[in-house]
């Protein structure tokens, strides 16, 4: 189902340059855009909330060690090495389990929205959707590579989310002076 999904996509790519043009500019570039919105919210919060944004940058770490760790296990290939695609932007061989793009992307939306502002997480999610869609089109990426992206950002957020709550509990239950340092 994974690569009929791919194929649908996939298929449509090199039909007309201008969407192509469109696509491969996203699945390259955007991911940038999303990365500098995603600055309006952190900076604001860093006023505001700084231990939300420390825990936006958390989202990222914990998301690239378990994208790392899936890369790790997964055996799954980018669709150019073992299917004939229209491959409209350069990419090396290797894991293609989950993108990194998408992860990323998701990653930033998932926190900004759990931590931030959900208006923006909305936003910024809309965009990490296309990044995903594009680097399908592109030929680079299976549609389950942006999904697995999405969940392993997902269990990312949950994971920072469970670990600030208990830390929120054990600030809160320390003795006024061991918070002072004395």
């Amino acid at each position: 189902m994974n690569y009929h999904l791919f194929e649908l996509i996939n298929a449509a790519a090199g039909q007309n340059d201008q969407v192509d043009d469109v696509f491969e500019w996203a699945a390259v570039w955007l991911i940038y855009v999303l990365g500098l919105a995603a600055a309006v919210p952190l900076l604001a919060g860093l006023r505001r909330t700084p231990a939300a944004v420390v825990r936006v940058a958390a989202v990222l770490g914990v998301a690239f060690v378990a994208g790392q760790l899936v890369a790790a296990v997964s055996r799954e290939v980018r669709p150019f090495q073992t299917h004939s695609v229209h491959q409209l932007i350069p990419h090396d061989p290797g894991p293609s389990l989950p993108s990194d793009h998408a992860t990323a992307a998701f990653a930033v939306a998932f926190a900004v929205g759990a931590f931030l502002s959900w208006r923006w997480g909305v936003a910024l999610s809309m965009l990490a959707v296309v990044i995903g869609f594009a680097r399908v089109w592109a030929g680079v990426h299976y549609p389950a590579d942006v999904l697995v992206g999405a969940l392993v950002a997902a269990g990312a957020v949950s994971v920072v989310d469970a670990g600030g709550r208990a830390y929120d509990r054990w600030a809160r239950r320390r003795p006024p002076s061991a918070a002072a340092g004395h």
